[in-house]
């Protein structure tokens, strides 16, 4: 056994967003806290979720502590307990970001609702849009952003979060910050999604990826279409499927 570099979403991927069986989420934290005490391994959450959310969930699913918070869609890093985000990280997703200019452009579609303000963030602006109507929006709005030489990119997800966020910021490239930092190759680095914001994680160089039994369409379809041996899709759900997947690697 070796340590490794731990990164997983959480909404239906480490923990159920509504109403699930939590035993296997209580085993996980067993097996990585014991593995973390004596080998070193590396916990990262990669999530969505702004820092209010992140809290809101720590405290009812008794999260373990991670070593690192990846948060808002990978527009921000936090090192263990600190409440401002890692300055080099902000630094390099700033470069050419217009806020205000992306905030305007959005003005002109009715379809999308812009999410609380605790989910706008520095560096991510937020809407739901229906899935109906994202056929549609998503392309129309994604032309006009490039029209005017905005450096976004558009993530799409769970047929309901729109996020827009500098071109170099995705969970993806934040993992690959971490993973440098911390001298991790992508042999020793294991990544778990369920959605269509997580495949910037699997996207990246040879990182082990397990996709759990309850992935979403546009997941499935998109590991469909980008076959890969590092990738395991498992037939449990949630934490039961990181977990069978760990195990499939050879990491627990």
């Amino acid at each position: 056994m070796a340590k490794f570099l731990f990164v997983t979403d959480l909404d239906d991927t480490l923990v159920y967003r509504t109403v699930g069986d939590d035993s296997a989420l209580a085993e996980l934290n067993q097996l990585l806290s014991q593995h973390r005490q004596k080998y070193g391994t590396k916990i990262v959450y990669a999530t969505g979720r702004s820092p209010v959310l992140y809290k809101e969930l720590q405290a009812q699913k008794n999260l373990l502590q991670p070593d690192a918070l990846v948060l808002s869609v990978g527009t921000e890093i936090y090192f263990d307990t600190t409440d401002t985000p890692d300055s080099d990280w902000s630094e390099i997703l700033s470069t050419g970001w217009e806020r205000e200019t992306v905030l305007s452009l959005t003005r002109k579609y009715p379809e999308l609702i812009q999410q609380p303000d605790s989910e706008q963030r520095p560096l991510k602006v937020s809407f739901f849009l229906q899935q109906e109507a994202s056929v549609r929006v998503v392309p129309q709005l994604e032309a006009e952003l490039q029209k005017n030489k905005l450096n976004v990119k558009l993530i799409y997800s769970s047929g309901i979060d729109l996020d827009i966020v500098p071109h170099s910021s995705d969970k993806g490239q934040a993992m690959q910050f971490l993973r440098q930092k911390w001298k991790f190759a992508a042999e020793q680095t294991v990544v778990c999604g369920d959605s269509g914001n997580d495949i910037a994680l699997f996207a990246v160089g040879n990182a082990r990826g397990i996709i759990v039994g309850n992935a979403r369409k546009e997941l499935l379809q998109w590991h469909n279409e980008h076959p890969d041996e590092h990738r395991y899709l498992a037939s449990c759900f949630c934490a039961g499927g990181i977990i069978e997947g760990l195990k499939y690697f050879g990491l627990l």
